[in-house]
């Protein structure tokens, strides 16, 4: 069984349930996803609720209850062999203290943010968890040093990106190969790919492509998506060659936020959904909400700015209990500010206007950007996450 709680997991949580159908074609899965997980032949008990924050998580209550009992009951029925919990721990450990009362053993991929809020957390998933699978360097010592078996296993985003670009190679001319292989990073995109990749798109080859993310989550698209389109029209004033591109995840409601969907393709902003690897990969500069988005970004080497709005009360709390400098995964990584952060009323767009600028006319800043994504990338060279989790699954269960 597998549970997932937003967007990002979710996409974790399909990618193991494709390697895992390589080693074992007869499988059975079951989980708490969304629409990725499904076409990976997992079988869905409840949908994922993608609650973040104190006041989302209220307005989210009865779906999360729900998808819960769900949860308890495929448990209890079924006694799955292993349960995965991906991330999404308030709702994860509740599941794992089912699991454990059962006697279903129970993997963690994808570790909470212990390291930077509710450090506590570690005793309570080392005294639920058989084994942890973290996707992140520093993030092992943490658990081992707790005295939980864990294991560093790399970041299945790495394995998304390659798989999404090779994919798309076989449609494209012989001399648009996506990857230049080696160097500092392992790989890095072939600069003849980016024209040959926005045709593809159905975007123009000569034109410099901003691509905008603004979020998985409905509360991040509520506050992010007209920030967004304020955005592209002082932008437009400015930089009249270029073009845009928003790619919205695979199981965003476009019902929900059609108002600013709307106006933003009257803009000519085309929506590319579940495209978020191909758009990057076609991109010159990206404005990205904070989270996994922004670790891809820095893996296809696209200069950024970061941003992102919370409701008040939760960023209040949020300033309250997080131990960390900084926000997105790229600057944490680089211990250093590699990308600008514009957090709540910074989140405006004479600020982020003003970081894009400096990112298409300062050239100095733009390399020392790459150079630190580079960096990062040498951290997760030679590691399959989906197909190590696999098969500590498989370890698990004595397949």
């Amino acid at each position: 069984m597998i549970i997932a709680g937003e967007s990002s997991g979710e996409l974790y949580g399909a990618l193991l349930a494709k390697a895992l159908r390589k080693k074992f074609p007869g499988v059975t899965i079951t989980g708490i996803g969304g629409k990725r997980m499904e076409e990976a032949e997992v079988t869905l008990v409840s949908e994922i609720s993608d609650a973040f924050g104190l006041t989302e998580a209220v307005s989210s209550y009865r779906k999360i209850r729900t998808a819960f009992k769900n949860a308890v009951r495929t448990i209890k029925y079924l006694r799955p062999d292993v349960v995965v919990l991906i991330d999404y721990p308030d709702f994860n450990l509740k599941v794992a203290e089912v699991a454990k009362s059962v006697g279903v053993k129970i993997l963690y991929y994808v570790s909470p943010q212990v390291w930077a809020w509710r450090k506590g957390r570690v005793k309570k998933i080392s005294a639920l968890v058989d084994r942890m699978a973290v996707i992140l360097p520093f993030e092992e010592k943490i658990y081992r040093d707790a005295g939980v078996k864990c294991e560093f296993v790399g970041h299945p985003m790495v394995e998304e990106i390659e798989a999404v670009l090779e994919s798309t190679m076989k449609n494209l001319p012989p001399l648009c190969s996506p990857l230049v292989r080696g160097g500092v990073g392992g790989w890095s995109l072939n600069p003849e790919f980016k024209p040959c990749l926005k045709s593809d798109l159905g975007l123009d080859p000569t034109k410099p492509l901003l691509s905008l993310l603004p979020g998985s989550r409905p509360h991040e698209l509520k506050r992010l998506l007209p920030l967004t389109l304020d955005v592209v029209r002082q932008f437009k004033n400015e930089f009249t060659d270029y073009q845009f591109s928003i790619p919205l995840a695979p199981n965003t409601d476009e019902k929900q936020h059609a108002l600013h969907l709307e106006s933003l393709m009257r803009e000519e902003v085309p929506i590319k959904k579940g495209e978020s690897v191909r758009v990057l990969a076609a991109s010159d500069i990206a404005v990205v909400a904070s989270g996994t988005a922004t670790l891809q970004t820095a893996l296809l080497e696209v200069p950024m700015v970061v941003i992102y709005k919370l409701s008040p009360l939760t960023y209040l709390l949020g300033k309250m209990i997080v131990d960390v400098k900084y926000i997105s995964i790229v600057n944490i990584l680089a211990g250093k500010e590699v990308v600008r952060e514009l957090l709540q009323k910074r989140a405006n767009p004479a600020e982020i206007l003003k970081e894009i600028r400096e990112i298409i006319k300062g050239k100095t800043h733009r390399e020392e950007m790459i150079l630190a994504y580079k960096s990062i990338k040498e951290s997760f060279l030679g590691k399959k996450a989906s197909e190590r989790v696999s098969e500590m699954i498989c370890e698990m269960a004595g397949w």
